[in-house]
């Protein structure tokens, strides 16, 4: 059979394939245009049978395709980044997405809690630390050291890269809020939670309860992916207690993780935090509705729940 490939916004043709095997994979497409295009490498590629339908799957077979006038409309998606690795030595370069941005947090945080004088003035270092501000750093650092970890370790993504233009984006939203928090909690002017020792550690119980809960989601929906492949199956709790949030919502993994900035800044009493946990919460809401709307779409017998906040969202 023969291919059209045509220019999803304008329609211009961009090239013809010949002799294309009705058992083609859209990954098929995505290497013999590379081959004809080497400029745009195959994770940068998008195919639609529709300008305005849903992107196609790697795995899509061409014979099951409704393919109109035997025509593919073709977006170039930008240069990609990895998610993991940082290779330099090819146009196909992975850069380490998440541990740069991850990365910066965990290293930036601890500078402010040193009190340099170039930030606070001299004599800051000497001044005494609040029982909120050590177990600050405690918190800060358990969860964005178990972020890398992770990263490194758990999280399997059904997308190898990444538009490299988020990188610059993401870094500045982390790294960025990252030294605003660090700046207000770790200053010597900081003023201790209203209720003391009673509302710090009370706080920083609930704040590792919801890290240990985001983490037992995270190795549950691991578990549903062997690796190497992009399988989806709906999730359900398992036999840890912390898991039955999954039977609620369909992204207990965010839940967690807002319950997480809920209790530092409840531990840390500090504007700072407050306003980064609503931003991060507006976001994981816009992120989890659209899960919770293709887990849906995908799985006829999806069971009622909820998107991101147990019988509200």
């Amino acid at each position: 059979m023969k291919l059209e490939i045509v220019h999803q916004r304008t329609g211009k043709q961009i090239l013809n394939l010949f002799d294309v095997h009705p058992k083609s994979t859209i990954a098929d497409i995505k290497k013999e245009y590379f081959r004809q295009k080497p400029q745009c490498y195959p994770s940068r590629q998008q195919f639609k049978t529709d300008p305005k339908g849903r992107p196609l799957k790697d795995e899509q077979l061409l014979e099951t395709l409704e393919i109109k006038n035997s025509k593919l409309y073709f977006k170039d998606l930008g240069p990609q980044i990895g998610w993991k690795t940082v290779i330099s030595i090819s146009h196909n370069a992975k850069y380490a997405v998440f541990l740069i941005e991850y990365a910066g947090p965990f290293f930036l945080y601890p500078i402010f809690y040193l009190r340099p004088g170039l930030i606070y003035g001299e004599g800051a270092a000497s001044k005494p630390y609040d029982l909120a501000v050590q177990l600050a750093l405690i918190g800060w650092t358990i969860h964005y050291g178990k972020r890398l970890l992770e990263t490194l370790f758990i999280h399997r993504f059904s997308h190898a890269t990444m538009p490299i233009g988020n990188l610059a984006k993401n870094c500045s939203y982390y790294w960025g809020f990252a030294a605003f928090i660090a700046y207000f909690v770790n200053h010597p002017l900081y003023t201790s939670p209203k209720y003391g020792t009673n509302q710090i550690y009370g706080a920083f119980a609930g704040f590792l309860l919801m890290e240990y809960g985001n983490l037992v989601i995270h190795c549950l929906l691991r578990d549903l992916r062997p690796p190497g492949t992009k399988e989806r199956k709906i999730p359900y709790s398992n036999s840890n207690p912390m898991s039955i949030l999954q039977n609620f919502v369909s992204c207990p993994n965010y839940t967690y993780e807002v319950g997480t900035w809920f209790f530092f800044s409840v531990m840390t009493q500090c504007l700072a935090v407050v306003i980064f946990m609503f931003l991060g919460l507006y976001q994981m809401t816009v992120w989890a509705i659209g899960k919770h709307r293709n887990y849906k779409r995908e799985f006829k017998n999806y069971p009622r729940r909820k998107a991101i906040l147990p019988f509200i969202i």
